[in-house]
């Protein structure tokens, strides 16, 4: 790696950081005990499968792709930063960037997946950003399928021949909404309406994440573009195995 790259990702790196002691004072996912025990043990319980080939795949890149390891701890770096930078929501819960659509992109759903867990569990022990009881409900929907969708949309876009900058957009900025689509329908389980049940609450929900979720979303897709638009001018080594770009690699 040339001289220029490493200054370029130190760089990046301090930056990340420096945002990342942003203070918030409402910052968290869903917080500690305010979902049922039952909800609580579902949501993990149905992250299990993604972890699971998540754990089993980053072991892999990073065995066969040594220059992967800055690239993938750039990516949780990132995960952590935006994910810690909160505005107050729905009672109970948060809008903030989740970052994933960045790890979804480069090295499939599944390790984006063990990504979310590793730094939701970080944030609850160490920032009290959500909780340990809501970790499960948490990783299911923000770092299970928010990448699903975020990869998704990316490769159905690339096969489509659309520009790549568009792509990578749309990918993060709605992978970060379906983070809040799965959120508000999380709440809504746990906590239905009176009036309308589960429907209503999820109408309610919804509607007031979308308030704050939708330019927090667009923000997300921006900053996505421009973080991967960097690497590729002055870390394009970290991109490549047996000279492909990982970028383009089938997950």
């Amino acid at each position: 790696m040339s001289q220029k790259t490493k200054k370029c990702l130190i760089l990046s790196y301090v930056f990340l950081l420096a945002l990342s002691v942003a203070p918030m004072a409402y910052a968290m996912h869903i917080m500690e005990g305010f979902l049922p025990a039952q909800w609580c043990i579902a949501w993990a319980v149905l992250c299990i499968p993604s972890l699971f080939i998540g754990f089993r795949k980053a072991s892999s890149v990073l065995a066969k792709e040594q220059q992967s390891i800055m690239l993938l701890a750039m990516a949780g770096a990132f995960t952590f930063v935006l994910s810690a930078l909160k505005v107050p929501s729905v009672t109970g819960s948060s809008s903030h960037m989740t970052g994933l659509g960045f790890a979804a992109i480069l090295f499939g759903p599944s390790v984006a997946a063990v990504l979310g867990l590793i730094v939701l569990l970080f944030q609850a022990l160490l920032l009290a950003h959500g909780g340990l009881t809501t970790l499960g409900a948490n990783t299911f929907s923000m770092g299970v399928v928010g990448p699903l969708v975020a990869y998704g949309i990316y490769k159905g876009l690339s096969k489509g021949k659309v520009n790549k900058k568009i792509a990578i957009f749309f990918a993060a900025a709605l992978g970060d909404l379906a983070t809040y689509v799965i959120t508000s329908i999380q709440l809504a389980l746990a906590h239905p309406s009176p009036q309308g049940g589960v429907l209503a609450s999820f109408t309610k929900f919804s509607t007031i994440f979308a308030v704050t979720q939708v330019p927090l979303a667009i923000i997300e897709g921006i900053l996505t573009v421009v973080l991967i638009n960097v690497i590729m001018n002055y870390g394009k080594d970290m991109f490549t195995e047996h000279g492909k770009e990982l970028i383009l690699h089938e997950q």
